[in-house]
């Protein structure tokens, strides 16, 4: 069943419609503890499958994508005598997504799921695409599956709820989302600010419908990630190394602004390998500058966070790190390799476009 989209500020309408189709079958709600507190209490009066469905309420952080925390979210779903025809609606941000997603994938061989993304980040990234994962051994999204939930109903409505970082987090993904698009949606992104001076949700829909498509139209034409599809992984080499780095240093930090930082990095390797533009480099960098700072690094971290790098999920070798490019704004490179060398050079150009050197 092809995944559905559904943009509305009508949730709790749109998953009574969507399990009535679906011929009301029983629903377990995986929410976490945040989300239970400010957003199940809202659904539980406008939705009355949400309001008859059995939650299971999983700890805040991403700690608990664990397999511990997997493992008891199987056995609350055991508890409950879930069937192959049980429906998990995945209510909150990409941890649940992730995590339920995977409970959802895995309990008898495969349980349907809705996803309702309650942030930015998790609406523009996490509700297409059918990732879903745990970590491991300290590393990110190490085990998981791709499976694609029944549908995402995306909406702005819970914004309001979220810090200013936590939207810019999500503001992270669309701007790489549009590089992947083309200059005129590039330029549309960088020109607004998501957070100044209030959350402007109702101009963030918008723009945040157009990312979706992006990623929609990306995943449909490779959901398993063995070409195009590895476009969308451009940040994150350098970003997952900056998260790794700041977890064990236990400072961590938010995944957007990592993605952030590691696009601002990879533009500069792109700059270097591809010949990408140096003008949009610059202005990609003064936004992330003036948004989200800097991540504070000196050269004497670039063997911990190359080491990181060796590590990730996407190396065809731990010998050769592989990275997602761009020639130019909507034309990636997939499969790229670039040497310790190089990667240090393009750190040091990093810390001088984001005020660190």
């Amino acid at each position: 069943m092809k995944q559905k989209l559904i943009f509305t500020n009508l949730v709790g309408e749109a998953i009574d419609g969507l399990i009535a189709e679906l011929g009301n079958p029983q629903v377990a709600v995986v929410a976490d503890t945040n989300t239970a507190a400010l957003v199940l209490p809202i659904l539980v009066n406008d939705s009355k499958a949400v309001a008859d469905a059995t939650v299971i309420t999983i700890p805040a952080g991403d700690g608990s994508k664990s397999i511990e925390g997997l493992s008891e979210l199987w056995q609350k779903l055991s508890d409950m005598e879930a069937s192959r025809s049980t429906v998990v609606v995945n209510l909150g941000g990409g941890m649940i997504g992730d995590l339920g997603g995977f409970a959802a994938a895995t309990y008898k061989r495969g349980l349907r799921c809705i996803n309702v993304p309650t942030t930015l980040l998790a609406a523009v990234d996490a509700s297409v695409g059918g990732k879903t994962a745990i970590n491991f051994n300290g590393l990110k999204n190490q085990i998981g599956t791709f499976t694609e939930p029944v549908a995402a109903i995306i909406s702005t409505i819970y914004f309001n709820t979220l810090s200013d970082q936590e939207i810019l987090s999500g503001y992270a993904e669309m701007i790489k989302h549009a590089l992947l698009e083309d200059d005129a949606t590039l330029g549309k992104v960088l020109a607004f600010n998501p957070v100044s001076p209030l959350k402007n949700t109702v101009g963030l829909m918008p723009l945040l419908e157009a990312s979706v498509d992006v990623k929609r139209r990306i995943v449909e034409e490779d959901l398993t990630e063995k070409g195009i599809r590895k476009a969308l992984n451009f940040g994150h080499t350098i970003g997952h190394a900056f998260e790794s780095f700041a977890a064990a240093a236990k400072s961590p930090i938010p995944h957007g602004y990592a993605v952030a930082w590691g696009m601002v990095a990879e533009l500069v390797l792109s700059q270097m390998k591809k010949g990408f533009p140096s003008a949009t480099l610059h202005s990609v960098a003064a936004y992330v500058r003036d948004n989200y700072g800097a991540f504070p690094i000196t050269c004497d971290d670039y063997p911990a966070l190359i080491a990181s790098m060796r590590q990730d999920k996407k190396n065809a070798s731990a010998e050769q790190i592989n990275f997602t490019l761009l020639e130019s704004t909507g034309h990636p490179v997939i499969d790229c390799t670039a040497t310790p060398e190089e990667i240090g050079a393009a750190l040091d150009i990093y810390r001088d476009l984001l005020g660190l050197a």
